[in-house]
Formats: structure tokens, C-alpha cells, sequence
């Protein structure tokens, strides 16, 4: 039995056409077994009648019967065969739903591993060993798992689609070749697969570019918004401010011009009851003087009547009241120039707005020639300290050891940027937010890098600077004083080469602080920095060089 079990796992058990175990196994004259249906329908297709393995040719239709032993070895195998896949099943999953099952189970039908272009059959890994073991069966194609296997044959002969016509551009069997294709660029499936994979691999290539640039332009538009909401939400601040200011206004001349009118009628109403209040008391008196004359009218005495006419005859001393009257507070007019004094800080208030709108677009429009400027450390004064990335800069305490080559500046304090600019017109912006002394501006290349130097446009230096915290001046020859409306934070330098003219701005505010006109450049300029001493931490602060944040 022992020996039995190992026949059990020899090729000779297995079919070689069906490819499974054999079904009353018979035995051909050149000795190859087959299943008595499998070889039976082979020779009823094919016009010769020659074994499928070693191609021997018989002339006459073999008798054909049942090889009773090979039978039984056969049942035995197979029995051993189910028993194991049964034993396997209960490890291996069933196929769920969307998953491809295996063919050949019976019963609960397992989750396909491999599927055979050769057999046209799903194996599960059961089903699949003999493939993987078994000589002939390993030169079949395996895939992964695949429904409608069918779909691989073709429907007009029931070939195996293994060609693919570029001429149709459609996968084509080997007699499709012979007949509907004879005359068409054919080549073998797997080479039209690698060519249709390698234009594939373009278009994916293609896709995946597309995909980038507009991934690309979704991050320009998405910063295009965000630099439109700043200025959304600048604007909205400004707009609220000026509107604020008109509200306030209207109102303080509401209530100045109803303070006016209510105080001339406190005026008429006082001078009103002043009169009420002295007439009131004139005819307190009068009426006085009436029932005392009264009295002395009804007296019988005549002597008492004698006595008391002197001091009675004559009326009590009165105010004339002829010319006396109160006139209504005359307030035509009032309203009136209300409205114009009105009028008139609305105006100033549309000039000033007009104004800082005009300054902006200034700004705005030089932000155009916005160029990326970086630090040179070749040029630096030892001194200074450099960030990596060349965008900013400090005066340090220490004075490091460096090549004294002809280009750095020995004593200045300051550096050049490794850009320079010969035409046309370029501008940059610098942070100086927290710093109490520092000098921007730009310089020609031939300046004295060595010993001190008093700057000047003579001289090739195109500077401005600040001192002593609030101390703002122009190197313009004799040094001209800059009075700007705040305290810059940041500012913005800009050059017009063929004009001749170098401007300084406060980019917040968007107000010119200072320009150079009538310079004549013949050479190329450097953008110059100078943080200036430290100042014992006092002015410890960098220089910044920021990027534009500019609006079309």
C-alpha cells in the first residue's frame, strides 16, 4: 500500500489532455495512456489519427479498452486527491463575492490562485500543485486569477487568442492568420503586450505631467486668493476705517449743529424768562399798590383818605416796556452750513483716501520689477553674520578670520548682494522691523570696499539710513533729513536703471520716504546692506530680505 501511495503521485495518474486524473484510463498502441473520452474526442476533431505526446501516426483507429489496473491506481489517487483537497479546503477561503473561484472544486468552490491560458481553467492551490510539479504542465501560462476565461478564445475558429494584428489592432488565434489576417502585420501576444505597455507607460507618464501642472496651477490659484484676501481684507480695513471716520463725522456735526440750535433757544428762553420773572414782579408790586388804593377808595374817613393820598396817588415805579421784546433765535443758515462744514471734511477725508489709493498704485506698480536678491559672504565685513539661505544679516560681536580678498568690505559694516543690475529696472524689499540704526540703498561695483568711506552718490553709494532710533536721513551729498509718516518696518528699494532714479518705500504704508533723481549709472550696481552695529544688543535685530508680495 505503501508503494501505492507513492505510484499515487506520479504523471503517469494524470491526463494529458483533460490534465486531470484519469477516467477509464486506455492504453494506445505506442503505450501513452489518456482518458478513454479525452483521446476518443481528440481523434474525432483532428483528421489524423496520431497520439497528442510522441505525434506516432496510426493508420487504422486503435481498439481501445479500459486499463483495469491503471484504473484502480487511478480511483485510489483520486480518492486521495479529494481527501486532501477536503483537508485543504477547510485552511484555504471560500471565494467571496467579486473573487474568481476556482473551476475545479466541487461543492464549496475556493478563492482562485492562478488561471491557466493553456487549459482555460481557474486552479485554487490545490488544484494548482499539478502545474507547478508536473514537466508538462509547467510550460503552461499562468495569471493571476481571471473570470471569463472564455474570453480568451477566439469565437470564430475556438483558438487561443495568442497573436495580436496591429494592422486591426485586435488580438487575433493562429488560424485567424492563415485566413481573415494573411496579409497583416501579426506578431505574438506578449510583444504587442510590450508595446501597448510602453505607450502606456507614456500616456501614464503624459497623465501624471498634466496631473502636476495643474496641481501647479491649483496651488497659483490658491495663492493668487490668498494674496487677493490680504488685499480683500486691507481694503475692508482701510474702507471701514475711512467710513468710520465719515460716521464719526456726521455725527459729531449732527450733534454740533443740534448743540448750536438748542443753545441759541436756551439763550432766547433765559432772556425770556428774565423779562417774565422782572414783568411778574413789576405787577406783584402793582397789584400791591391796587389793594391799597382799593382800600382807601372804600374809606368814610376823611381824614385817613387825605393822609394816604399823597403816597398812593402816583403808580409805583415801573420799567418801560414799550421797546422791551424777546425775538424768536433766527436759525436760517444753520443747516446749512452745517452741510458745508460737512461737506468739506468729506472732501479732505476723499483726498486723503485718493491719496493713500494713488501711493498704493505706485507701489504696486514697481512690486513689478520685484527681483530675488541674496547676500554675497565674499563682500561681507567680517563682523557680520549671514544666514545659510543668504537672506539674512546681523553684526556679531566677534570678528571671525577671513580671506581679505578684493571684494569684501574691511571696516564697513556692511555687504552686497551677489546680483547686479546693469538695465532696466529691478526692485527688492527688506525687513528692518526692531532695528535702531541700518542703511539700505544700492552701490557701483568700483566703490572702495577698503577703510572707512563718508557714502555719497559722488562716490558711487545710493543710500538712505536710519540712526539713534528716529533719526532718518539721505547720504545725498550734504545729508538730507527724511521725515516719513510712520516708522518704516519694512522697505522697499527701487532702481530704474536708464532714468537714473533710486526711490526708498515704507511698504506698509505704501508711502515714498526718499528718491535719488538726475543719477547717471554707468556701471553695474550691487544692492547694498548695513544692520550697523549691534549696539550692545540694542540693535541685535537682522535686516530681512523678504519676498514681494505683490498684486497684478
Amino acid at each position: 500500500m505503501s508503494a501505492a501511495s507513492c505510484l499515487l503521485t506520479e504523471d503517469q495518474f494524470l491526463c494529458s489532455i483533460c490534465l486531470d486524473v484519469f477516467t477509464d484510463p486506455v492504453a494506445i498502441p505506442c503505450g501513452h495512456n489518456f482518458c478513454k473520452t479525452c483521446i476518443t474526442q481528440h481523434w474525432d476533431i483532428n483528421v489524423l489519427c496520431q497520439c497528442p505526446n510522441c505525434k506516432e501516426v496510426f493508420n487504422t483507429f486503435p481498439e481501445l479498452r479500459v486499463n483495469t489496473f491503471i484504473s484502480e491506481m487511478a480511483a485510489q489517487f483520486r480518492q486521495s486527491a479529494q481527501q486532501k483537497a477536503s483537508s485543504s479546503s477547510s485552511e484555504q477561503q471560500a471565494a467571496k463575492p467579486g473573487e474568481v473561484p476556482c473551476d475545479v472544486c466541487t461543492g464549496t468552490k475556493l478563492k482562485a490562485l492562478k488561471s491557466c491560458l493553456v487549459c482555460l481553467v481557474s486552479y485554487c492551490e490545490t488544484h494548482l500543485e499539478p502545474h507547478l510539479t508536473r514537466s508538462g504542465l509547467k510550460r503552461h501560462q499562468l495569471i493571476d486569477p481571471v473570470e471569463n476565461l472564455e474570453g480568451r478564445m477566439c469565437t470564430k475558429h475556438d483558438k487561443l487568442l495568442e497573436l495580436f494584428c496591429k494592422t486591426d489592432q485586435m488580438c487575433v488565434c493562429m488560424l485567424c492568420t492563415v485566413l481573415d489576417h494573411k496579409t497583416h502585420d501579426v506578431v505574438p501576444l506578449k510583444e504587442g503586450y510590450e508595446r501597448k505597455k510602453a505607450e502606456l507607460g507614456k500616456t501614464e507618464d503624459e497623465i501624471q505631467q498634466m496631473i502636476q501642472k495643474r496641481r501647479l496651477k491649483i496651488q497659483e490659484m490658491k495663492h493668487s486668493v490668498g494674496l487677493s484676501k490680504e488685499d480683500a481684507d486691507r481694503e475692508i480695513a482701510d474702507g471701514v476705517q475711512v467710513f468710520t471716520a465719515l460716521k464719526e463725522s456726521v455725527e459729531r456735526s449732527q450733534a454740533e449743529l443740534i448743540n448750536t440750535i438748542q443753545e441759541k433757544q436756551r439763550k432766547t428762553e433765559k432772556q425770556a424768562e428774565g423779562f417774565i420773572k422782572e414783568l411778574e414782579q413789576e405787577i406783584s408790586e402793582l397789584k400791591k399798590r391796587s389793594t391799597e388804593v382799593e382800600q382807601l377808595l372804600l374809606s368814610e374817613d376823611h381824614l385817613h383818605l387825605l393822609q394816604g393820598f399823597p403816597s398812593l396817588n402816583a403808580a409805583p415805579p415801573t420799567k418801560n416796556w414799550t421797546e422791551v421784546s424777546v425775538r424768536p433765535s433766527s436759525y436760517e443758515g444753520t443747516v446749512v452750513r452745517a452741510v458745508n462744514q460737512l461737506e468739506e471734511t468729506l472732501s479732505k477725508q476723499m483726498k486723503k483716501l485718493l491719496e493713500a489709493e494713488l501711493k498704493k498704485v505706485q507701489l504696486k506698480r514697481v512690486q513689478q520689477s520685484a527681483v530675488d536678491v541674496t547676500l554675497d559672504p565674499d563682500t561681507a565685513q567680517p563682523n557680520l553674520i549671514l544666514s545659510d539661505d543668504g537672506k539674512q544679516l546681523k553684526h556679531g560681536d566677534v570678528k571671525k578670520n577671513l580671506p581679505n580678498n578684493p571684494e569684501r568690505f574691511d571696516t564697513s559694516v556692511c555687504v552686497l548682494a551677489k546680483q547686479s543690475f546693469s538695465s532696466e529696472r529691478f526692485y527688492y524689499e527688506v525687513q528692518v522691523k526692531g532695528k535702531t540704526e541700518w542703511a539700505l540703498g544700492v552701490a557701483r561695483e568700483s566703490i572702495n570696499r577698503k577703510g572707512s568711506n563718508k557714502p555719497s552718490p559722488k562716490i558711487g553709494y545710493w543710500l538712505i539710513y536710519l540712526r539713534n532710533e528716529n533719526e532718518y536721513k539721505a547720504f545725498a551729498g550734504p545729508p538730507v533729513h527724511l521725515s516719513p509718516e510712520s516708522q518704516p518696518e519694512k522697505v522697499g528699494v527701487f532702481v530704474d536703471y536708464e532714468k537714473g532714479l533710486v526711490s526708498f518705500y515704507d511698504v506698509d504704508a505704501a508711502a515714498l520716504i526718499y528718491s535719488f533723481t538726475g543719477c547717471c549709472f554707468t556701471e553695474k550696481l550691487y544692492p547694498f546692506f548695513g544692520p550697523r552695529n549691534n549696539s550692545g544688543g540694542k540693535n541685535s535685530a537682522p535686516l530681512i530680505l523678504s519676498p514681494v508680495n505683490h498684486t497684478e
